[in-house]
Order: C-alpha cells, then sequence, then structure tokens
C-alpha cells in the first residue's frame, strides 16, 4: 500500500521513498509516493528518482492495485532493486500548472452552475462538459466571473466525510458520469472559501493551489457542442 503524499503536502517539491515492487511492465511502486497517478481528468505526474548509484526519468504515474501507484519511466532503464531507498524529486512547474488549473476548473463549474459530465486537465488548456443545452451567450461576462473569484483571495482548503455523509448529501457531486474516489469509505471534499463565503464545496482527489489568487487570470476558450444537451467549455492560463 502506497502512503499518498500528494494528498497530506501538495506543495512537497521532493520526497525520500522506498521500492516495494516492481510490476511486470517495468513500473516502480514505492512506499510512499510524493508523485500524483491519472485521475479524476488530471493527468500523472512526471519527474525523476535519484539513488546512490543511479536515477531515472519517470514520464507518468498511475495507480495500481488497491491504493498503489506505479511510477512508470520514461524509457527503459535498469531500475533500483525492491527496497532501494530513492529520493523522488517532482516536475514541480508542471505539477502546479495542474495544481492552478485543476482549481481553475472548480471555479468554471460555479460560475456556469450546470451538472458537469466530464473534464480534462491540461498544462495550460483545460475543458469541462455540462449537461446544457445551449451556450453561455456572453462569454466576455463569464470571463468577469471567473477573473473576480481568482482575485477574491479565496482559500482552497480539503476534509473528509463518510460514504454515509456523502450519500445523505447526492447534491455535493456535481459529476455526472464520475463517482467520487472513496478511501476506504472517506471521501476528500475540496472547499474553496470558508463560512459565507464559501462558494464551491465537491469530492475531489485531486492537487489543488492554496488561494484562488494563486491561479492567475483566465480566459474562456472555445465552447463546442458535444451533443443534443452536452457543451465543451475550453478554459485557458492568460500566461500560457
Amino acid at each position: 500500500m502506497t502512503d499518498h503524499l500528494f494528498v497530506s503536502d501538495a506543495y512537497a517539491r521532493d520526497a525520500v521513498g522506498q521500492v516495494t515492487e516492481l510490476t511486470q511492465e517495468g513500473g516502480i511502486v514505492l512506499n510512499a509516493s510524493l508523485f500524483y497517478p491519472t485521475g479524476g481528468g488530471q493527468p500523472g505526474d512526471s519527474g525523476r528518482l535519484q539513488w546512490n548509484g543511479g536515477n531515472l526519468m519517470i514520464g507518468t504515474t498511475i495507480k495500481g492495485r488497491g491504493a498503489d501507484i506505479i511510477l512508470v519511466p520514461a524509457e527503459p532503464v535498469p531500475l533500483p532493486p525492491v527496497g532501494t531507498i530513492v529520493t523522488q524529486v517532482l516536475d514541480w512547474e508542471r505539477r502546479h500548472r495542474m495544481m492552478r488549473m485543476h482549481t481553475a476548473l472548480h471555479l468554471l463549474s460555479v460560475v456556469i452552475g450546470k451538472p458537469v459530465t466530464g473534464g480534462q486537465i491540461g498544462e495550460s488548456k483545460s475543458r469541462l462538459d455540462f449537461d446544457m443545452e445551449d451556450a453561455p451567450s456572453n462569454k466576455d461576462h463569464l470571463d468577469d466571473e471567473l477573473n473576480a473569484l481568482v482575485a477574491a483571495d479565496l482559500p482552497v482548503t480539503s476534509e473528509w466525510i463518510t460514504g454515509a455523509e456523502l450519500d445523505a448529501r447526492p447534491a455535493l457531486v456535481k459529476t455526472l458520469s464520475v463517482q467520487p474516489p472513496r478511501d476506504a469509505d472517506h471521501i476528500r471534499l475540496v472547499r474553496i472559501g470558508l463560512g459565507d463565503d464559501c462558494i464551491d464545496l465537491q469530492p475531489c482527489g485531486g492537487t489543488h493551489v492554496r488561494s484562488t489568487l494563486e491561479i492567475g487570470r483566465l480566459r474562456i476558450g472555445k465552447i463546442e457542442k458535444k451533443g443534443r444537451q452536452n457543451r465543451r467549455v475550453y478554459l485557458h492560463l492568460e500566461d500560457s
């Protein structure tokens, strides 16, 4: 079982781990992973591993059995044997852009205000699909709403509830096609804003920035029709 270090501290850039398994496909399982695995529309982290006598680049990260996380080398190279103590070094600039974009998509779900049918996170351009028949009529107004929430410097925090508590509050789930990640019947909620200033609270297992101000300026991109009742809305980081 891999300890998910990115949950307790999404800002950690390096960490020590021990190799517990090498998969048949050439992946590496550690006892504790700094690297976020592909899931919830967010790509897996990349970076590198270093150990006494070796190093390798990690191309991506995926989920394994149960809570295990598999680090996938960028190219075929000799792997550290089971039991080796390694230092994990995250591609921090890439991860941080994913964090900014993931939190930005939560803001997009707030200003659109419709159920989410899908999504994908990228470093500079991301998208959410919404269950709505007509496209928003004024993208400039959406831009203004989004950037007002960014400028409000709202704190982004997390908390945990049980599966039974979530079942009793189904309105927390905005996604129609994907069930929230459950960790031993505990579900992580991501909250944007506090008290009367809370604008969003929903299940999410991804990595996020600490404040909306950290996202930077946003811009709504293309809006596509993806079915009679489905619209795809693209979102851009303006500094990309």
